[in-house]
């Protein structure tokens, strides 16, 4: 864990972590922005996108994704100060240049939309990009703290062919919400998915440790019929023993995957 987080961008060893998921037999790798040194994550300047381009094709690891937790970190929509129109514009451009098609987008946790009128200047900063999405071929998957309902009903206001959920495996589950109630409210929807294993109302644990039900996961993920990612957003491994635990981790999909054809 670094600066008490799980997930923040590898500074000392991204390039290392292109040649390790090579090896492990990984062929993509959703990138990470945040507020640390923003303007110098390597998607946003020049020579940070020709070595991301360098390390992709000599190791065979694509980058189909980027989750923006800088806007979770300063949510325009609670203080006017913070993110203008120019840093999603830059995100969406070096997305651009490396392939990328969807950027995601965290309404939780400092960036939940708790009030009517924060719903209302997110929908709209939102929906003013849809022509600079449709210019690159990309897309905006939300990932959200609302109710299977109000996430239905929030999504509804953006033009599917752009915008769509990003379902979080593990929140949902620390939330309390029926899968069932969420793929029927929403499922369609989803283009993006982050696998995770969360405690009811608490934090995250190692997948199979937690309030998680995964073989009615992918029962429902196959039922209705995602074809997208499923990115790894796991706990970290006790002792740096991160290698063994995805490995771990991406034996276990395989088989709730299979088992999820097999039912049906």
């Amino acid at each position: 864990m670094r600066n008490q987080r799980i997930q923040s961008f590898p500074w000392v060893h991204w390039k290392e972590e292109f040649r390790i998921a090579g090896e492990m037999g990984f062929t993509k790798i959703e990138w990470t922005i945040d507020s640390e040194r923003f303007l110098e994550n390597p998607l946003l300047t020049s020579i940070g996108v020709k070595e991301i381009l360098r390390l992709s094709d000599r190791h065979g690891v694509s980058i189909p994704s980027v989750t923006c937790d800088f806007f979770m970190e300063n949510p325009f929509w609670k203080n006017e100060s913070q993110p203008i129109k120019k840093n999603l514009l830059s995100i969406l451009n070096g997305m651009q240049q490396i392939g990328a098609r969807i950027l995601v987008i965290p309404l939780v946790d400092n960036a939940s939309l708790v009030e009517q009128n924060q719903t209302n200047e997110a929908v709209i900063y939102f929906k003013s990009f849809e022509k600079e999405l449709a210019l690159r071929g990309l897309q905006i998957a939300f990932e959200s703290d609302f109710d299977p309902a109000t996430l239905s009903s929030f999504i509804s206001k953006f033009n599917s062919e752009y915008f769509g959920i990003n379902y979080d495996i593990g929140n949902s589950a620390s939330f309390g919400f029926n899968p069932f109630e969420e793929f029927e409210a929403y499922g369609s929807q989803i283009i993006n998915i982050h696998v995770k294993d969360r405690i009811l109302g608490g934090s995250t644990v190692p997948l199979g440790e937690g309030a998680v039900n995964f073989k009615t996961i992918f029962k429902l993920i196959h039922e209705f019929g995602y074809k997208g990612n499923l990115i790894l957003q796991t706990a970290r491994a006790d002792e740096g023993m991160h290698v063994e635990a995805l490995l771990k981790y991406q034996h276990m999909i395989l088989t709730w995957q299979k088992e999820s054809v097999n039912e049906n």
